[in-house]
């Protein structure tokens, strides 16, 4: 019996939900009194540093030099949680981990539960979770009575914390399947911090008027560290790019900071958005429904506030 974690790696690196996973991993391993083992698929850089955010050791396929394919990384993992007597299985809720959840359920005869952001517990023989539901309006309990358990774990809910040290790093035989997907190309978008990663997010909606003022939302963006973002109208007319499109339809989010500059906050964008731990509003509409999901409003022209909100960041920050 162990938890098995999976850490992804794009372009051969670890991200904040690695550390986030692992660490995920360790503290539902301490709640059922076994360990944590972490799985990295690929060439890699110090798989080991994963001991210090919890893994007890580290299992490195580093002979798969394929893209990610759901029909090898299913069977990968698979044989890895056979092996290492893994009966319960770990994935962030990324881009990744959702597109392998379903499938990695099947393989493994597994009971899974998606969007988690609680560490689980054991009740008798059964592993009790709980996950946010009707766009964070509400909370649902659930009890995995089944051997195998898969698991995905949501961004920014559990801080990556240091807790040990580099660990042993082992490799496996493993029996490697035949490609079924051939990736051509992977088109990513590099030096921002990914929108689910996050802590910091500023973002606009049709408030922004046009695509030529989105330099006062870069600028404070900046100033705070912040990734942007934008509602699903500025990005179905063209304004801003699709990867920063947050709602029900687009990125679900979970910042510390959420800043939105006219945004209406019809209940679509708040969908993606509620699950920030402070949300700060800018609009000059008193009856826009995001006041009301709001820890702090501003009831002003977001051309007056936000330059002048930078300007005093900047001096603050500066001391």
């Amino acid at each position: 019996m162990s938890v098995l974690v999976i850490a992804e790696n794009p372009k051969g690196k670890f991200k904040k939900s690695a550390f986030e996973v692992t660490h995920f991993g360790y503290l539902t391993a301490q709640a059922l009194g076994t360990e944590c083992i972490a799985l990295v698929i690929g060439a890699v850089e110090d798989p080991g540093q994963l001991g210090t955010y919890g893994a007890a050791k580290v299992v490195h396929i580093d002979s798969y030099t394929g893209g990610f394919d759901t029909t090898v990384y299913n069977s990968l993992v698979a044989q890895v949680a056979d092996q290492t007597g893994s009966d319960v299985v770990i994935v962030n809720h990324s881009a990744n981990g959702k597109a392998l959840i379903g499938g990695l359920a099947v393989k493994l005869n597994a009971g899974v539960v998606s969007q988690i952001n609680s560490v689980p517990q054991l009740d008798g023989g059964a592993l009790k979770v709980s996950k946010p539901v009707f766009s964070g309006k509400a909370f649902a309990h659930y009890a995995i009575n089944t051997p195998n358990k898969v698991l995905s774990l949501m961004g920014n809910a559990i801080p990556p914390t240091e807790v040990g040290s580099p660990c042993a790093v082992e490799n496996l035989s493993v029996d490697i399947p035949e490609n079924k997907v051939i990736v051509k190309e992977v088109k990513t978008v590099d030096g921002t911090v990914p929108l689910p990663e996050a802590e910091l997010v500023v973002s606009a909606g049709r408030g922004m008027k046009g695509p030529e003022n989105w330099g006062i939302i870069e600028e404070l963006a900046n100033t705070l560290g912040a990734t942007t973002a934008c509602s699903r109208p500025v990005a179905d007319t063209g304004w801003r790019p699709h990867h920063e499109h947050v709602g029900q339809t687009g990125v679900a989010i979970r910042p510390n900071l959420y800043i939105a500059a006219g945004i209406s906050g019809a209940i679509q964008h708040l969908a993606g958005v509620n699950s920030s731990k402070c949300i700060v509003v800018i609009n000059k509409d008193p009856e826009a429904p995001f006041f009301k999901a709001a820890d702090y409003g501003v009831c002003a022209d977001l051309f007056d506030v936000v330059p002048k909100l930078n300007e005093a960041l900047k001096k603050a920050l500066a001391q």
